[in-house]
């Protein structure tokens, strides 16, 4: 069976992740797909907009086969523990023999070269990178300049390929792979239309999955009319679902009390030992979260041109979650998640996990144990802390957390006719 695995976040699931998925399964003539999702919290170091349960209906019902859950202490990194820990975690499964990630260029080989060549990491890139840093430079904004110097001396790579959000992730997929000498071959789609930064629709059809968080929130309430032609109608009904039973749509601005608890409560001390907190930032944070009333205002008074808005935010989401450096160090994330969580499957999903039961190198977790590993502990954090946001029971949903068995296309409310609970 030929199966491929996406990397994805769905938040929401829209018109431009289903082609994605389309194109995929077409172009690689794919008999089932598998999925890394990220959790209740996302690389850029926001709160999804709907739980994970509600973004793995979506999925199953677009035609996904399983949906495996990217660990928090992954899911919301910067782009190499990212691609690392999606990619082993897809390496694991013995019958997932592609990856197709989405990208500006849609040309693997040159990506390939480009990733060949930051693999070895030459000398003068490392150099180079302290050089833009030493500028005030935020990381992202080093890497980037570092590679568009490096490689003008490369006549056979093209540095404009590093230029844009999506070939950058493609290149740190692509490393992942080389490390970890994964069996898995890399393919990419022409991401269309739509830039991932987009704040505003420039398609009938196709939109970011920013333009379409910027338009829902636009009111007082939810605006579902303006983003109908953006999402399947399973995706708007499972918004509107969870809307109904209080479970979000949420943003950052739901849970500012308690990260201003955060930051107020603990000293600067012990800010310090929140991972990615550095070079004095805790003290800005102390500073700034006196100024504010909100969180987008917060993060506007502590970005900097060193600090952008995305590390910013995954500083707060870190700070919220207590996940410190020392934390961290003890999960040597280095070596990869330890266990696949399954959140859901098809029938043909079943099938490959039964049939090579006996070769996946993870366990598969499907039911939360006492004795379950350290990092999932992480993801269960998270859960509870994302269903602060809600307006429903916040004991409800912790316990949903624990007791919750993977969905199937039987189990909830577009095809199978239930409430999902």
């Amino acid at each position: 069976m030929n199966t491929v695995g996406l990397i994805v976040e769905y938040n929401p699931l829209h018109y431009g992740h289903v082609y994605h998925f389309e194109q995929a399964k077409k172009t690689l003539q794919a008999d089932a797909v598998v999925i890394v999702m990220s959790g209740q919290f996302l690389q850029r170091g926001e709160p999804a907009l709907v739980n994970k349960w509600a973004r793995t209906e979506m999925a199953l019902e677009m035609g996904v086969d399983l949906v495996f859950e990217l660990p928090y202490v992954y899911s919301t990194q910067q782009a190499h523990y990212f691609a690392q820990g999606a990619v082993q975690l897809l390496s694991s499964l013995p019958f997932v023999n592609t990856l197709c990630f989405g990208s500006e260029s849609g040309e693997i080989r040159s990506l390939e070269a480009i990733a060949d060549f930051l693999y070895e990491e030459p000398k003068e890139f490392k150099e180079q990178i302290k050089i833009e840093m030493s500028k005030g430079n935020s990381y992202p904004q080093a890497y980037s300049s570092a590679i568009l110097s490096i490689l003008k001396n490369e006549q056979e790579l093209d540095p404009q390929l590093i230029s844009k959000p999506n070939n950058i992730l493609g290149l740190h997929y692509l490393m992942a792979l080389k490390k970890t000498q994964s069996h898995i071959r890399p393919t990419t789609i022409k991401r269309e239309k739509a830039e991932y930064h987009d704040r505003h629709f420039s398609d009938h059809q196709i939109a970011s999955a920013t333009s379409i968080r910027e338009a829902l929130f636009s009111g007082d309430k939810p605006q579902w009319d303006a983003i109908k032609p953006y999402i399947p109608p399973y995706t708007l009904h499972i918004l509107q679902r969870e809307a109904s039973l209080g479970r979000g749509p949420v943003s950052w601005e739901n849970y500012f009390s308690y990260v201003a608890h955060s930051l107020l409560s603990q000293s600067p001390n012990q800010l310090r030992g929140i991972y990615e907190m550095e070079e004095g930032i805790e003290n800005r944070f102390k500073e700034k979260i006196l100024m504010a009333d909100r969180m987008s205002t917060l993060i506007e008074l502590v970005k900097s041109k060193r600090y952008t808005w995305n590390r910013i935010q995954r500083m707060i989401l870190h700070t919220f979650t207590q996940f410190t450096k020392e934390g961290a160090s003890q999960l040597h994330l280095d070596q990869g998640p330890t266990y696949l969580r399954l959140l859901g499957y098809s029938p043909k999903g079943r099938e490959l996990l039964h049939k090579y039961k006996k070769e996946i190198r993870l366990p598969v977790i499907s039911a939360i144990r006492k004795n379950h590993p350290e990092m999932l502990t992480y993801d269960l954090k998270a859960s509870s802390l994302h269903a602060l946001g809600y307006l429903g029971s916040h004991s409800e949903q912790q316990k949903r957390e624990v007791m919750q068995t993977p969905l199937t296309t039987a189990s909830y409310s577009v095809l199978g006719g239930k409430e999902s609970k």
